[in-house]
């Protein structure tokens, strides 16, 4: 199958807000089917690059709630219901990127659907305290919340045969799709930008860098007690509803710079003595982006870091999620004499060019 060919391919990804690690796997999408027509809940223009703007989009009837581009997890009950509505009659392959409900659009039996999951929805599934504990939200909203997620669980588990086959970014997610979809699922691991990341010679200076959404898995509350006890600046680039909590836990010695360019990043990567990973990822594009500029990381050790990350060549595995751990963790990687070309090496094999290649053959064994 191929976007050139007379099929025609529909894409769908839950929601256009911003380029994280799934809208670069949907643009390697684009680039693989540059004819087809793309599917969303919502679409805030000028958040994604060219290469998907330039999709004819069709978003659902979330983009026509009040302040939905700002606030548009509010709306998340309504989202199974949003998902459905879309028809894919005219179309002989629908591809999907989905982390949330992109996986359970309705086809027609004649047209084939493969899933890219990059993961089941981790709210709904095991992260509901996360989200949505009393802490977070207060007891009666976690209350009212609680049914509604555990509705939703089921549905995404009733909805989980609708594709006819899965494609995951890890090893990790796999086993949880096997765990709460009953299916199996090709790895193959999502794409990066070993071209643009890549080093310059920049020295690296004294500063430990994180790149994530604010939200509360990624657990940057972690990252910013641990550089504390290590006494490592801390540079935070993201944005996200936990910004303001973290604004009150940080000292002098942590800067919170936003969304920043993909160029902006890149120096940063390039700058950094260490780039870190703090909670548990499915995959974690950000740690082989860093490795790619040849920059070391230090990681939880869960999760897709296992499968990103060499202990003791790439960068550091920490195996307890303590902050004194990660400290310890940050002291072992600065001590440590890293090198470069060997941590460049390694994130070369999780290139576009592979990704790309590996989806199509993958489509085209289904075909």
């Amino acid at each position: 199958m191929t976007g050139h060919g007379p099929n025609r391919v529909a894409l769908v990804h839950d929601w256009l807000t911003g380029m994280r690690g799934g809208e670069k796997v949907l643009e390697v999408f684009c680039e693989l089917f540059p004819n087809a027509d793309l599917y969303t809940l919502l679409h805030a223009p000028g958040t994604v690059s060219p290469t998907i703007e330039r999709r004819r989009v069709h978003a659902s009837l979330v983009q026509r709630l009040p302040r939905a581009r700002h606030y548009y997890r509010h709306y998340l009950p309504l989202f199974p219901f949003a998902i459905e509505q879309f028809r894919f009659d005219q179309y002989d392959l629908v591809l999907s990127s989905s982390h949330c409900v992109a996986k359970s659009v309705i086809t027609p039996g004649r047209t084939t659907h493969v899933c890219y999951c990059h993961t089941p929805m981790r709210y709904a599934w095991e992260q509901f305290e996360a989200y949505f504990g009393r802490q977070r939200v207060g007891l009666a909203t976690s209350a009212i919340l609680r049914p509604i997620l555990a509705g939703l669980a089921r549905w995404d588990r009733a909805t989980a045969g609708r594709p006819d086959a899965y494609l995951t970014n890890s090893r990790h997610v796999a086993s949880r799709i096997r765990r709460y979809y009953n299916r199996d699922a090709i790895v193959v691991y999502p794409p990066v930008d070993t071209a643009f990341y890549h080093p310059d010679g920049t020295v690296p200076r004294d500063y430990v860098l994180v790149v994530s959404a604010l939200v509360p898995y990624k657990r940057i509350d972690r990252a910013i007690t641990s550089c504390g006890l290590a006494g490592m600046p801390l540079k935070i680039v993201g944005t996200g509803p936990e910004m303001a909590s973290l604004r009150r836990l940080a000292g002098d010695d942590v800067e919170f710079l936003g969304n920043r360019s993909d160029e902006e990043i890149r120096d940063l990567y390039r700058g950094a003595a260490l780039v870190m990973m703090p909670g548990e990822e499915d995959f974690g594009i950000v740690p082989l982006e860093a490795q790619a500029c040849g920059r070391p990381v230090v990681a939880l050790g869960r999760g897709g870091a296992l499968e990103t990350v060499v202990d003791g060549t790439t960068g550091v595995l920490v195996p307890d999620e303590s902050p004194a751990a990660m400290a310890e963790a940050m002291r072992m990687a600065m001590a440590r004499r890293f090198d470069p070309v060997t941590i460049r090496q390694h994130a070369l094999a999780f290139g576009r060019d592979r990704f790309a290649a590996q989806i199509r053959a993958a489509l085209e064994a289904m075909a």
